[in-house]
């Protein structure tokens, strides 16, 4: 059976102990009004850099991007590991030269906005500006062609030129916790080493903010996109299953050496539909009360969301689920391997 249309959703389950994985600009832990009460709150710009990370340490496709203002120097790196004969600065010439031709801004060997390149497209570009090419539209055309995982699925814009960008597959909403949570804050002292044996006081004071949070994640995939842009069946299921493993597995890394908060899902269902994606977050709209624990209440509530929405959407062509109560349990390897079988028949 093949769908027209076909989207991959991701709900999560996740307990964090105290933590402070994504900060804002005073230092205090992220947070978000919802449901009358003050939750918990992880950007999904945090959570997608850590799962391009996770792309990039434990993908099997080594096309995956580069988003930087330093394109230049890597560009640069690109043609000499092509052509050993170019000098430094005659490679720094060839890709600040190809880059403008492209009509992507350089300055000071510098980009003047961050660019995302695929290593594909890197390659390529790098081979073209040793060739001497100088047309536009075959730059630009590499620029588009053979797009990277991480871009494909989450896009990428380029201000200079809109032709250039790559419209996101993929959606990931904000984390959130499903019951209310207080910042709280840590007093530390560090002690000197070197200090005289009767300076009884502290080198230094300070205190981190933090919360503990059981959190609802959620994103969605239009498969039926992302195969346009990879144009290749099974390397878009591969990125399907990169883009679940890496959604459950990976954690964003603000202040995690201080807190190791290293956890795993409680529970994971990975839904695929033929109509529409369907973000549950609304069945924790009234926040879960604490009575030994969050984490149960909010399997339990993500089961009853579940259900709800059955009302409004067509019936999932597939459902897998790992730490739900009523429903045949997988480990994770086999949710992937049964994924990969449901991909096959419907995308």
């Amino acid at each position: 059976m093949t769908n027209t249309n076909l989207f991959l959703d991701i709900h999560v389950i996740q307990a964090v102990p105290p933590a402070n994985i994504n900060r804002d600009d005073t230092g205090s832990p992220k947070t978000a009004q919802y449901g009358g009460v003050t939750r918990a709150r992880v950007s999904s710009q945090s959570w997608k850099k850590a799962m391009r990370d996770y792309f990039n340490a434990n993908g099997t496709d080594s096309n995956v991007g580069i988003r930087s203002l330093e394109i230049v120097k890597y560009l640069a790196d690109k043609i000499q590991e092509k052509d050993s004969t170019i000098n430094d600065d005659d490679a720094l010439r060839l890709a600040n030269d190809t880059l403008n031709n492209a009509k992507i801004s350089t300055k000071d060997n510098r980009l003047k906005a961050l660019l995302f390149l695929g290593a594909v497209q890197v390659e390529k570009l790098a081979q073209a500006a040793i060739d001497g090419v100088k047309d536009k539209k075959v730059l630009q055309e590499i620029l588009v062609d053979n797009p990277a995982v991480d871009i494909a699925l989450f896009g990428r814009m380029v201000a200079e030129d809109a032709s250039l960008n790559e419209d996101a597959s993929a959606q990931v909403a904000h984390a959130i916790s499903t019951h209310a949570v207080q910042t709280e804050f840590d007093f530390f002292t560090a002690t000197d080493d070197l200090a005289a044996e009767d300076n009884a006081g502290a080198g230094m004071l300070g205190t981190i903010e933090y919360n503990a949070s059981t959190l609802y994640r959620y994103a969605n995939v239009a498969a039926h996109e992302l195969i346009k842009q990879l144009d290749d069946k099974t390397a878009t299921i591969n990125a399907l299953k990169l883009f679940v493993d890496a959604f459950v597995k990976s954690m964003p890394t603000g202040k995690i050496n201080t807190f190791a908060n290293q956890t795993l899902p409680s529970a994971v269902v990975v839904v695929l539909r033929s109509d529409r994606p369907v973000n549950v977050v609304n069945t924790f709209e009234n926040p879960i009360k604490a009575n030994g624990g969050y984490v149960d209440k909010s399997i339990q509530q993500l089961e009853k969301g579940l259900k709800d929405a059955d009302c409004f959407v067509a019936k999932p062509l597939s459902i897998l689920t790992i730490g739900l109560k009523d429903n045949n349990q997988l480990n994770f390897d086999t949710l992937l391997a049964q994924l990969d079988s449901d991909l096959t028949d419907n995308l």
